[in-house]
């Protein structure tokens, strides 16, 4: 039987990125394996909103700080005791199939199907398809489309969410 040992969860404050953790988490517990939760700062855009607001990236670093803390608190909360975090910078299509694998030892990815930024999702492809192209370890996409209508987050609530979004559209200007 084939058997996963290092999972490595990429999530950006979604509904649908929880989704994906809580099945992530379950597998990961099912496989006695180390799970990995994985938040990229997108900061392509950075640089021209940084010349007049130089708090976005402290604001989106407290961000991804928040959002990992609780998804590691819930996965401790769910018996869950090999758990990291990483906080990376960059494009999440090219961090999370190449560097953070290499940098974790993932032998499987799992993500979300689609995210937070629908915008970029049409103009150029999502991260999921990216990740899905570019890793040389397996992939699990969870499909977001028949979420429960019962399943209420926990990490990604509204307050934390729109404080994302804030972010997101500040950087996208």
């Amino acid at each position: 039987m084939i058997e996963y040992k290092n999972f490595l969860i990429a999530v950006d404050g979604s509904r649908e990125a929880e989704w994906a953790f809580h099945k992530a988490l379950g597998a990961a517990k099912r496989n006695n394996a180390r799970l990995t939760i994985i938040n990229v700062i997108d900061t392509r855009s950075f640089a021209s909103v940084e010349a007049y607001d130089r708090s976005i990236s402290d604001r989106a670093n407290e961000f991804a700080k928040k959002l990992l803390d609780g998804y590691e608190a819930l996965a401790h909360e769910q018996g869950m005791t090999d758990v990291d975090k990483i906080i990376d910078y960059g494009s999440p299509k090219a961090i999370i199939p190449k560097k953070a694998v290499e940098k974790t030892g993932a032998d499987i990815i799992v993500c979300g199907s689609s995210g937070l930024n629908a915008v970029e999702r049409f103009i150029v492809g999502s991260v999921s398809e990216a990740i899905v192209r570019n890793a040389r370890v397996d992939v699990l996409v969870v499909r977001t489309e028949n979420i429960p209508t019962d399943f209420e987050t926990t990490v990604a609530t509204e307050e934390l969410v729109a404080e994302g979004q804030e972010i997101d559209e500040e950087t996208n200007r």
